[in-house]
């Protein structure tokens, strides 16, 4: 009896090993995958060159959509914005002046026209005074040619006075007109792009958000596009897993994934899948072998929480079992 008992406890020692790699096998070790928290973040920058003189919020502080976050200042915008004024002044001024038309004008070439008209009046009965004489050989050739020449100037004399006479009425030529009006909006078409430059240097936030970063500090000059002020949307974060693409069997977006967050205690949010996008080719995973084998991609799996989650934060790090996602049901 004694005998078979080394026997048969290495028999059972055999038996349970062979009963463990049967439930390793069948139940491998889930494989945990990290990823990131993120979220929209907007870099804030003038568009104009300026010199701080105003910071309402500092790092940490809370925002929300249109509040003003830096203010600056230029003098050299402002000198220009009254230089431009003083010229669609001008331009407007010579406007009206091209479409003005003075009564004290019309009526001094009224009055001219008709002394042209009575100079052709006498002309013409002087013409025909020596017309009859000469037929009757009283006046000579030459005080008829005379008479005819002094009529065809009165004649011309008076057709120059009704010319000036509708210049004065109708103005400049609607050539000259077009320019004017052509001068006054190009200059005021100046002040708007300076109003719209000054109007830069009023920094305001496009979104709620965080304060995360600000480098600018009142007396300081900045270029124009220079990062002033860092917003992100921590209400709205999201996280961010790159996975090899054979551990994407049975995800697809709207999936529901449960994320651990160790930065919260190790608490599990509820995520739905909403991005699944493949990443560029340095994210490769490369084939070991020569032959018999392949490169794999990675790719971008983006879940994000049903609704704003109190404490996550950009940077933070999620953990998920990826045996859930190919087990759990849609």
């Amino acid at each position: 009896m004694s005998a078979w008992r080394p026997l048969v406890i290495a028999g059972l020692a055999a038996a349970g090993l062979g009963l463990s790699v049967v439930w390793a096998v069948d139940h491998p070790e889930p494989l945990m995958l990290q990823g990131e928290v993120e979220a929209t973040r907007v870099d804030l920058a003038a568009r104009v060159a300026g010199r701080v003189v105003r910071t309402p919020v500092d790092i940490g502080d809370r925002v929300a959509a249109g509040d003003l976050v830096i203010e600056l200042d230029s003098p050299a915008l402002r000198a220009g914005l009254d230089t431009s004024k003083a010229a669609l002044a001008v331009a407007n001024s010579n406007r009206d002046l091209a479409f003005s038309t003075r009564q004290e004008m019309i009526d001094a070439r009224r009055a001219e026209r008709e002394k042209a008209e009575a100079d052709v009046l006498l002309a013409q009965k002087t013409y025909d005074r020596v017309s009859q004489l000469q037929e009757r050989s009283f006046a000579s050739e030459q005080v008829l040619d005379e008479a005819s020449n002094k009529l065809n100037a009165a004649l011309k004399a008076r057709a120059a006075t009704e010319a000036n006479l509708q210049l004065a009425i109708k103005g400049n030529s609607p050539e000259q007109k077009a320019v004017a009006v052509a001068q006054v909006e190009q200059a005021a078409a100046a002040v708007a792009q300076i109003e719209t430059d000054l109007a830069e240097l009023t920094v305001k936030v496009p979104m709620a958000g965080e304060v995360t970063a600000r480098t600018a500090e009142i007396g300081e000059l900045f270029g124009a596009g220079t990062p002033l002020i860092s917003i992100v949307d921590v209400d709205n974060a999201w996280f961010t897993f790159n996975v090899r693409e054979d551990l994407l069997h049975g995800l697809a977006v709207g999936d529901a994934l449960k994320v651990r967050v160790p930065a919260l205690g190790g608490r599990e949010i509820e995520t739905h899948v909403t991005v699944i996008n493949a990443q560029g080719s340095y994210a490769n995973w490369r084939a070991t072998k020569a032959t018999g084998d392949f490169d794999l991609r990675t790719f971008e799996v983006r879940a994000r929480p049903a609704g704003p989650v109190e404490g996550l934060r950009p940077g933070m790090s999620g953990l998920i079992d990826w045996s859930g996602p190919r087990l759990m049901d849609r």
